[in-house]
């Protein structure tokens, strides 16, 4: 395997499951399955299937890398989650990585990266600016992400060059969720002396 440190990088941000894993700068493997549901099922099998394929176990690795967004709620909320688990238990560090970094490590640089999102929009964050939402007309020159294996490759490489101190991964949301709140009149509780 060699005497560099292995990462696994993993994203579920959009309608994939993508995994890879990287000896340094080399990629071992890389891969992605399109998907629009099912991500929380699928994502911890599909991570063990690519260690197994390269006899590798989970105490082999050094570091996590993970997709924190911007993207689907629901789906940055999935590998976020199972990438805090995962370093806790085996007590390795997660990196967060946006996917304006990833999109940036393969873009030109005369391109702005972007995500997509609702509604004919896309997620910017020029140099120097906070992310943002505006429509895809207004959008300057862009880079769109890589396909799901691509995003995983630049997800572990960006994680296996980063240097302490690590922070928690979190989710990178731009926007609120979609979803509304309850309308509902919650229940009234009763006293326990009653």
């Amino acid at each position: 395997m060699g005497s560099e440190p292995l990462t696994l990088g993993f994203d579920t941000s959009a309608a994939h499951c993508a995994a890879a894993l990287v000896s340094g700068d080399r990629v071992l493997a890389a891969t992605s399955e399109d998907m629009t549901r099912g991500q929380a099922e699928r994502l911890l099998p599909l991570l063990e299937d690519m260690l197994a394929a390269h006899s590798v176990g989970w105490s082999d690795l050094a570091r996590l890398g993970v997709g924190v967004g911007p993207g689907n709620f629901s789906g940055i909320r999935i590998s976020v989650s199972a990438a805090r688990g995962l370093a806790l238990s085996l007590g390795i560090p997660a990196i967060g990585v946006t996917t304006f970094e990833t999109t940036a490590l393969t873009a030109p640089h005369t391109q702005i990266p972007a995500v997509p999102a609702p509604q004919n929009q896309v997620y910017i964050a020029p140099s120097g600016t906070a992310p943002h939402l505006i429509p895809i007309s207004d959008a300057p020159a862009i880079a769109l992400p890589p396909p799901g294996a691509i995003l995983a490759q630049n997800i572990a490489r960006i994680a296996a060059q980063s240097a302490p101190p690590f922070a928690r991964p979190a989710p990178l949301y731009v926007k609120p969720a979609d979803a509304a709140p309850a309308r509902d009149t919650p229940p009234r509780l009763l006293d326990d002396d009653r």
